[in-house]
């Protein structure tokens, strides 16, 4: 199949090396705002290039991976559907719940399939706890903890247009849990602190965040976020039921000191960047991305999970603000 890539920033240019190694890639044309970026990472992964998403779409591709700026992810879904053509589009929809809603709906017939893009779920140990879910040997799952903890605060420029430590950080573990557990979140409570650079404060945003979600079956999550964690970046998850307990991110690379006498765990170095620890899980996620363009499964992570996500960082960030609990209905859409 010929595949077209939109962006190529910091994880388009990632996206890039791992498409042009896919065995179902037979093609890859790449474009980005940047026509020196464009190609610089066409000759690197032997690509062809053009200098528009337009010329992309009229190149004959099969599908589009979205790796664009937030602010051109709606436009560009519409313009993939409109043409006929599977989308992956990396999180979130939009930085703009309702115009999320609004490319929520107008993908929702289904009609030409869209993945957003949440690796998480390709990660065998999170895969191996949504199982562990599903086969009912946990009992009732009554609380979840969910950790994101990144080594150092994005650039400015990045933190500026992110909208947010819930809406660009958390919304991992919000749908992590949420898929996991196959429950819905219907409230929301979040308290942070912007401690650590005066940046957070005045952007309104928070450095450090502590959210705890309300699942429909009276179950809770504690969901832990930070900019500043410098031993390395930190993805965990456990789930403790009736019946068993389990966890999925301790490893040897899980950047832990271990206070017990005599303990040799973790042996080995920590991870440093997201795109180090979830390196399989990016590719699995594109790998399934060809299964959906070629017809042999339905999208893993639909519009609508996506938009699911936002409703609990929309109501993360109100419930912040507002010092109170939010029902996630409060900042639904009719």
């Amino acid at each position: 199949m010929r595949l077209g890539l939109i962006g190529l920033g910091r994880i388009g240019s990632f996206h890039a090396d791992t498409l042009s190694r896919l065995p179902a890639v037979e093609s890859l044309v790449v474009t980005d705002v940047v026509p020196a970026v464009t190609r610089s990472v066409a000759e690197r992964v032997g690509a062809d290039h053009v200098d528009s998403p337009q010329a992309l779409l009229g190149s004959g591709v099969d599908a589009i991976v979205i790796a664009a700026a937030t602010t051109a992810h709606t436009e560009l879904i519409r313009a993939g559907v409109d043409a006929g053509i599977p989308v992956f589009c990396e999180k979130p929809l939009s930085g703009d719940l309702a115009e999320a809603v609004e490319i929520a709906r107008y993908v929702a017939d289904g009609a030409v399939p869209v993945q957003v893009g949440y690796p998480r779920r390709f990660d065998p140990a999170f895969a191996a706890a949504r199982a562990a879910v599903e086969s009912g040997g946990l009992g009732w799952v009554h609380t979840v903890r969910s950790t994101t903890l990144d080594p150092a605060p994005a650039p400015r420029a990045y933190l500026e247009t992110s909208g947010g430590i819930f809406r660009d950080c958390s919304v991992h573990d919000f749908d992590t849990v949420r898929w996991v557990t196959g429950r819905e979140v219907v409230e929301v409570y979040a308290a942070g602190s912007a401690r650590g650079d005066d940046l957070f404060a005045e952007l309104g945003d928070v450095a450090t965040a502590a959210t705890v979600l309300t699942f429909d079956d009276r179950a809770t999550a504690i969901v832990s976020n930070t900019r500043f964690n410098p031993r390395g970046y930190d993805v965990r998850l456990e789930l403790h039921g009736t019946g068993d307990s389990v966890a999925a991110g301790w490893s040897d690379s899980t950047p832990l000191r271990n206070l017990e006498p005599g303990a040799t765990w973790p042996a080995g170095p920590p991870a440093t960047f997201f795109m180090d620890r979830l390196t399989a899980a990016f590719r699995a996620e594109l790998q399934a991305f060809t299964d959906v363009v070629a017809g042999h499964r339905s999208s893993p992570c639909t519009a609508e999970d996506a938009l699911a996500v936002a409703y609990i960082a929309e109501a993360a960030t109100l419930s912040l603000r507002e010092h109170r609990p939010v029902r996630v209905d409060e900042v639904r859409h009719p």
